[in-house]
């Protein structure tokens, strides 16, 4: 079962470059000296470099050795605004308008990324998912296939035996409500990111009916979005429309869903709504003594993960190198 290990030692066979965008904010700084001081993943920070030093120096975390880029002089800068212009032709951006653009570090950040100068991007300590996610659509774009970027939820509580028990669940944190087809994309994207972080995924899709027990257009919309996954993942074990308690447990399912072959053992969910899935997520994280990491953003073409505004420095570190082995 999962452990931060596993990432680690993904990332020192093949390190990577995490671009932060808020490269003067103390979380930042303290993840950034505990990655320098490990060497697996090399961290870019954005902004002033004399305000960033100051930072550090009064917080008394080492970040030398970390790569400090200030938009205002970054030498490439004409080259970066020629690509922004082209990806954002269609609207017709001008090279001045560019410049201003990318004058924002989120902007700035993810034109490094979709450059090829970092591998990944983590953002949002100061700033909405909204201003993490809108350059990262409008720029990196999603992946061949996919329609819309998701987000799932990997969640983790550590057992007497020693193996982590862990969770998948999607989508707790961009679709509000996701139509049928939406809802097919996030369980495909769910159930890969799963699988990185050491998950056999057994996929309920949730609902308040369990095989027909219940009825309405909502009822429809798990039944038949769990038909189309399972069609088109006939290896994956999927199931639903499922309550949670068949989904979970094997007295319940034995009653309610007697032929499931996920009933009773699930560990990737995929709810109905945004509503379902952030209360969904934040019962096992409060109530079920799990540690919740995410939102982890799915469907784009490189890794660009969003921070709360409430996260901590050790949530930051965690964050980076989740971010950065999904690359």
């Amino acid at each position: 079962m999962f452990g931060f290990g596993q990432l680690i030692d993904i990332l020192k066979h093949n390190p990577k470059k995490i671009v932060f965008t808020e490269g003067n904010d103390p979380r930042i700084l303290e993840a950034s000296s505990r990655l320098l001081a490990s060497n697996f993943l090399h961290p870019i920070l954005i902004g002033e470099p004399d305000e960033i030093y100051q930072v550090a120096g009064d917080s008394g975390f080492n970040i030398r050795g970390s790569e400090i880029i200030n938009p205002k002089d970054f030498p490439d800068m004409e080259k970066m605004v020629e690509e922004f212009c082209e990806i954002r032709k269609s609207k017709g951006i001008t090279p001045e308008q560019a410049r201003e653009y990318l004058l924002q570090n989120n902007y700035f950040g993810t034109m490094l990324v979709k450059m090829g100068y970092a591998d990944s991007l983590l953002g949002g300590a100061t700033y909405s998912t909204a201003d993490t996610v809108r350059p990262a659509l409008q720029l990196i774009k999603t992946k061949p296939g996919n329609t819309l970027v998701s987000s799932c939820f990997i969640l983790v509580r550590p057992s007497a035996t020693g193996d982590n028990e862990v969770l998948a669940m999607g989508d707790c944190g961009i679709n509000i409500r996701p139509s049928e087809d939406e809802l097919v994309e996030i369980a495909e994207e769910t159930i890969r990111c799963a699988k990185v972080f050491g998950v056999d995924p057994k996929v309920a899709f949730l609902s308040y009916s369990t095989d027909g027990s219940g009825h309405g257009e909502d009822v429809d919309k798990m039944r038949n979005a769990a038909r189309k996954t399972k069609e088109r993942n006939p290896d994956v074990p999927i199931d639903g429309e499922m309550q949670f308690d068949a989904a979970v447990s094997p007295k319940v399912s034995q009653k309610k869903c007697p032929d499931s072959e996920v009933g009773g053992h699930a560990n990737t969910f995929i709810f109905p709504d945004i509503n379902a899935g952030n209360i969904g997520y934040k019962i096992a994280q409060r109530m079920g003594n799990f540690e919740a990491y995410g939102p982890i953003l799915l469907g784009l073409n490189s890794p660009i993960n969003d921070l709360s505004r409430g996260c901590t420095a050790t949530e930051v570190y965690s964050m980076a190198i989740i971010t950065a082995a999904l690359a």
